[in-house]
């Protein structure tokens, strides 16, 4: 079931150029004061980058959340997984010859590259959405910040050489690949059918983007240009906010609210 019906869009709270605006202006400006900041004032503020890895996370998601409810059904794991694979290439490529400006190189041949998919998935495919070049623009956009900030957080700088040689030789890169894949897709999955809500699903991106967060703290301990306390602990927190958060809609939005499904009480049995 889609999230909009059968064919049709989803209903949206947010505008989605606002989430284009927190994705796409976030996750640069929080990758390039992770760099800066690291390289004026210490690894303790490596973890600016993973915040910029969650704000490209949520808006990948809201991308997600507006193609699948067309009818997508298992396409929506791929897709995510489209989204991350798009985005390696168009980061190896970007940061590889744009320096200082390989971010943003990057970002940008991963919506080239995102738009081309997307009209020959439409035009050669025939799959007939209407926004899908649209669509795997914003998801490649996304998926591309999703790693260049996740590796700025696990080691300080996203300058080539350190991360062929810390995040991509070491096989750090299939970590992200897989948690960041998985933040984008999953939040949609996990709450699909006819009583999906924008921000539910929003709010399960932020605690998965959280998670990923946690995960390239722990990756970031074994770096000298990066600090893994400060990662993991507020990593930690917007998991628990943003978990707090999504257990209050799923209340909200459930039928009924009944018992945990454990076997009952000697007590309560002979009742």
């Amino acid at each position: 079931m889609s999230a909009g019906g059968s064919g049709g869009g989803a209903s949206e709270a947010i505008p989605q150029n606002k989430l284009i605006a927190f994705g796409a202006a976030g996750g640069l400006i929080a990758i390039y004061l992770s760099y800066f900041m690291v390289q004026f004032a210490g690894p303790a503020f490596s973890f600016i980058g993973a915040l910029g890895a969650i704000c490209a996370i949520v808006w990948g998601s809201a991308a997600v959340r507006r193609v699948a409810s067309y009818g997508l059904g298992t396409g929506v794991p791929s897709i995510g997984m489209l989204a991350l694979g798009m985005g390696v290439v168009a980061t190896m490529f970007g940061l590889a010859i744009g320096g200082i400006a390989g971010p943003i190189v990057a970002f940008v041949t991963a919506m080239v590259i995102g738009l081309v998919i997307g009209a020959l998935a439409n035009r050669v495919i025939g799959m007939g959405i209407p926004i899908m070049e649209q669509s795997t623009t914003e998801i490649a956009g996304a998926g591309t910040l999703a790693i260049v900030g996740l590796s700025t957080a696990m080691t300080g700088t996203f300058m080539f050489d350190v991360v062929l040689t810390e995040i991509v030789a070491t096989g750090y890169i299939a970590l992200i690949f897989i948690v960041a894949g998985i933040a984008i897709l999953h939040p949609f999955n996990a709450n699909l059918g006819p009583d999906e809500k924008q921000d539910r699903t929003l709010s399960t991106a932020f605690e998965k983007g959280a998670i990923a967060m946690i995960m390239a703290g722990i990756v970031s301990a074994v770096s000298a240009g990066a600090s893994a306390a400060p990662t993991i602990v507020i990593g930690l927190a917007i998991w628990y906010v943003s978990f707090s958060q999504y257990n209050k809609y799923v209340v909200r939005d459930a039928y009924d609210v009944v018992g945990t499904g454990l076997l009952p009480k000697e007590e309560e049995e002979s009742e």
